[in-house]
Order: C-alpha cells, then structure tokens, then sequence
C-alpha cells in the first residue's frame, strides 16, 4: 500500500482562486486532508478602521468581485441600523432585486466551474451561455458587470433606480434565463455520466453539517435550515413569498441541487419585487435627512449566496468606522470541506471542494500574527 501527501495549489487549473489543498492519501483514497489559504490577504478590515463610514462601505465593495453587492449592502446596512436610518421602500425592492441577480450570476458561476472539473466542457459553456442575460441585466441597471455600486447610506445611487422600461426588459430577460435553467436541470438529472460523478460523493450528513457549524446551500444539502431571510434577520425579505430549498442526501449532487433550485426561488423574487416597483407610490430611493451618531459595534447578518454573512462595526463621534469584523460564509465552511473529502478518490477531491462553493478571497482577510513583527 502507497501512503504519501498530494498537494494541490496555490495554482491549478480547477482553481478559481488560489488556495493549497494538502491530500494524504493511502493508495488513491484520501484518508486526511488540510486546506490553507493566505494568498489574497489584504487586510481589509485593518484599513476601514479610522475611515469615514461612507469611505468604509466602498472598500467593503471591493472585498469581492463575484459577490459586491452583498459586501456593499451589508457594510451600509450596519450604519442604518445603528443610526436608526429609515431606507425608502422603493430602494430596499431594488436592492433585493440586485442581491437575488447576483445569487443567479454566482450560482450559475459555480454550475459552470462544476462541469469544468467533471470535464464536461459543453456543460460548463452552456452555463456561462445561460448566465450572459443576468450580466446583461447587471449592465443595463447600474453600469458594471462585475461592481455594481448600488446601494448607499439611506437608499440607493440615483443610476440605479429602475425605470417602467426596465421593469419590462429584466421581466424578459429573467424569464429567458429560467426557460434555459429548467431545460439545464432536466438535461443534467437524465445525464447519467454527470450522475455517476456527483451522487454519494462528499457526503455531509446532518450531524457533521452542525458539527462544523455549515452554513448556506452547503448546510441546506445536509437538510439544515440556515437561511437568513426566513430567520428574520434581514426584515426587507419579509414582504416576499419564497421557499428554503432543502435535501437531505448531502452529497456533491445535493448541494448542486439546492443552488438549482434556489436560482428558480431568486427568480420568484425578482419577479416580486418588480411588481412592488410598479405598485408602490413612494418614489424615492434615498433618504438624504439622516445623521450619523456615534454607536458601539453591533451585529448584522445577511444571506450572502455562498450562507450566512457576518458584519460588524462601531462609529465614534466623529463618524468613524471602529473594531469592524467580517466573517464570511466560506470561513464557517472551512472545516466541513477538509473533513466531507476523507474516504473518498483523489479525483473527487477538488469537486468536493468546489461543491461547497468557497469564496476564499472573501475569507482571506484576517493574518495571526504569533510573534510581532521584528524592525
């Protein structure tokens, strides 16, 4: 019998981000494993401490390219709440219009990412294909494909405000999308080459999900409820009707699956919300009439596409941002990937891995420092 340790990264081709994946393997079954990152560490949350709190929010933005808007929504979302900040009905909808676009873009990232490991590169382009109309949507609404700028302190950037035209367009273009998703999932559910790879693959069951506290579709693979719009933690989901998909086979299939289905829920949102554009008789999309006052640290979770998103921050009398903290999603679902790789093949790993979704760049913001520096 071989006993050895495969490692895997910081560069490699089924890698979107550059992480180390150590593998100790006895034949070809992985027996242990250790994930490390620390390539992208900027140290975010050390240069928003001093800044003015709008400056803040816009750094908070560029923490993530694939999920901007959650970063950026959930850094003014701090300041609202503890300065009592009353956001316009108008701008909440069209902020909750833009978070769901870009579950589907990030989502339907992933699907593509998937099929590129399985080495089904005609699945992977089909969803890249698919995912081009929510691009375009991105674009026509704020500008930018990638960094949206969309909400600010009170409401919402002027440019981003949606008019009757737009309403019609995105209608079409949502609907363009979930016709070609549900032909995609039908495809893939009678593909049994893509079956074989996904099925009783990476299991996670309940007790291990809650073990290593998974949060997001990875946990709702594993039938755990985690999804903080029906916790009542973000109150703007309230007014909308939608359901928390879950499975309970916890397998690379599952976790696929709930990102499947979750795409048709945001579908159902957008949709809600576009519908509110046109109902609602209050125009505005920002509230200019508000103070910032000083408030200590306090706690504002939001349902990010990858699971639960932690912001935390302060502002001192001067405005200021103070002690802030960010956790991300993937940083709760560390654990849960280097164990659900063990018993399975070598080539199993890195799907496995990318199953969970991480974000490891959204994570990498935080260094240990076991020593101080040395002059």
């Amino acid at each position: 019998m071989y006993e050895g340790e495969i490692a895997i990264g910081p560069v490699h081709s089924t890698m979107l981000e550059p992480h180390r994946l150590r593998l100790f393997i006895e034949d070809e079954i992985v027996k242990d494993a250790e994930l490390t990152i620390g390539v992208n560490h900027r140290g975010v949350e050390r240069l928003m401490e001093g800044l003015p709190v709008e400056k803040a929010c816009i750094l908070c933005e560029k923490i993530c390219g694939i999920c901007s808007h959650i970063h950026l929504w959930s850094a003014a979302r701090v300041a609202e709440i503890g300065c009592n900040i009353e956001v316009p009905e108008r701008a909440n909808h069209i902020r909750i219009i833009v978070e769901e676009l870009e579950r589907l873009h990030s989502h339907t990232l992933l699907f593509g990412h998937a099929f590129e490991i399985l080495g089904h590169e005609t699945m992977s382009m089909r969803c890249f294909m698919l995912r081009e109309p929510i691009m375009q949507v991105f674009f026509e609404i704020s500008g930018s494909r990638v960094h949206y700028s969309c909400p600010i302190i009170g409401g919402i950037r002027p440019r981003c405000n949606i008019s009757e035209t737009q309403i019609s367009h995105i209608h079409d273009k949502i609907s363009q999308y979930e016709e070609g998703l549900t032909k995609f999932i039908e495809r893939m559910l009678n593909d049994p080459m893509i079956i074989s790879r996904v099925k009783d693959v990476g299991v996670m069951d309940r007790k291990t999900a809650a073990k290593f506290h998974a949060v997001g579709p990875t946990a709702r693979g594993s039938n755990v409820k985690s999804d903080m719009r029906k916790w009542g933690w973000v109150p703007e989901y309230d007014p909308y009707d939608f359901d928390e998909i879950l499975f309970d086979s916890g397998d690379v299939f599952a976790r696929l699956a709930v990102r499947f289905y979750e795409c048709l829920e945001s579908v159902k949102i957008i949709r809600q919300a576009l519908d509110a554009l046109k109902d609602t008789s209050d125009k505005r999309i920002y509230n200019p009439n508000y103070e910032l006052n000083e408030f200590k640290p306090i706690n504002c979770y939001t349902e990010a596409q990858r699971g639960e998103q932690y912001y935390s921050y302060g502002l001192d009398d001067e405005g200021l941002v103070r002690q802030a903290k960010i956790r991300t999603p993937t940083a709760t679902n560390l654990g849960a990937m280097e164990d659900i790789v063990k018993g399975y093949h070598v080539s199993d790993a890195e799907l496995i891995i990318a199953s969970c979704d991480p974000c490891f760049t959204c994570t990498d913001r935080l260094m240990v420092l076991k020593e101080p520096f040395k002059k």
